[in-house]
């Protein structure tokens, strides 16, 4: 079986003290989003003071002592080749430091899909494909979508699902649910799969996705609403609470990934979040980005 060379690209990182710039290339963000293709993005946003720019998204990271991340491209892009050349520019923009990835939407049949596959096949630098259900309305399991994880499977491409909540009201959540990515797993077991946003509010439906199928990961993003809610705090307490739980129900951090959802989130609060579990360190760091280098196969992983 072809095996794809990994990552053309590597982490470029500011000068920093050796201990400190050595935990930050290793350091690994999974979930960011930056994309003409999201009017909305400033409504949605933590607040008024995020920069949307790929160098206020470094320097966030930069602030956070992250190397890297994986930059998602949405379901709202006109095309795959539109979500292709923004990876790309923001990637070379970025110096590297920003991963690319692209998505599809299986509802407008197995043409796109097919030729979806076709303009990936020589784009030799993506890091994973990403899934919209609950946006779109369809299932991780429909055979539709066959083709894309037999393409993962031999790229040894991530497929990164969508779960939980839709940020929109005319989402639906059914499409989204852990369980569903279940079957889907068990006929692809060479694919690596991850539950975005611990599943939320199914964290524990997530966590036994998770337990039960070793080729299944899930990541941190998305669990906060933003700062200017009344129990904002509460929420950043809840949610280390449910993370917490769902690492004790898997057994371990193995297959648990940091991410922020960017600029949902700010990157701070969602460090803040596996920093402050009472885990010991080599766990917290191998969630904040040891467990994503081996994924998404970084260099020196």
């Amino acid at each position: 079986m072809e095996q794809p060379p990994g990552p053309i690209h590597y982490f470029c990182l500011p000068r920093l003290p050796r201990r400190v710039a050595a935990r930050a290339n290793r350091r690994f963000d999974v979930h960011l989003h930056l994309s003409q293709w999201w009017p909305e993005l400033e409504t949605y946003s933590y607040g008024p003071e995020v920069d949307f720019s790929v160098a206020g998204l470094l320097g966030e990271l930069d602030g956070a002592g992250i190397g890297a991340g994986v930059l998602l491209q949405l379901e709202t892009a006109p095309s795959v080749e539109e979500t292709l050349r923004e990876g790309a520019e923001k990637g070379a923009e970025s110096g590297g430091r920003l991963w690319r990835t692209s998505t599809v939407d299986p509802t407008l049949g197995a043409e796109a899909v097919s030729r979806a596959l076709s303009l990936w096949e020589d784009e030799r630098d993506l890091v994973a494909l990403k899934l919209y259900p609950g946006y779109r309305h369809f299932y991780p399991h429909d055979r539709r979508l066959d083709p894309l994880y037999e393409f993962a499977e031999r790229r040894r491409l991530p497929v990164m699902i969508h779960q939980g909540d839709t940020l929109y009201p005319n989402g639906l959540v059914k499409y989204a649910r852990p369980v569903e990515v279940d079957e889907v797993a068990v006929r692809f077991r060479r694919v690596s799969f991850v539950l975005c946003h611990l599943g939320n509010p199914w964290v524990t439906e997530a966590a036994e996705v998770v337990y039960k199928n070793p080729n299944v990961y899930t990541d941190t993003s998305g669990l906060l609403g933003p700062p200017r809610l009344p129990y904002f705090s509460r929420m950043v307490e809840l949610a280390r609470r449910r993370l917490l739980e769902v690492i004790t129900y898997v057994g371990g951090p193995d297959r648990i990934l940091y991410g922020s959802d960017w600029p949902l989130e700010s990157i701070a609060t969602a460090v803040s979040i596996v920093e402050g579990l009472d885990l010991p360190e080599a766990d917290r760091e191998a969630i904040l980005g040891g467990n994503a280098r081996r994924l998404f196969r970084a260099p020196g992983a």
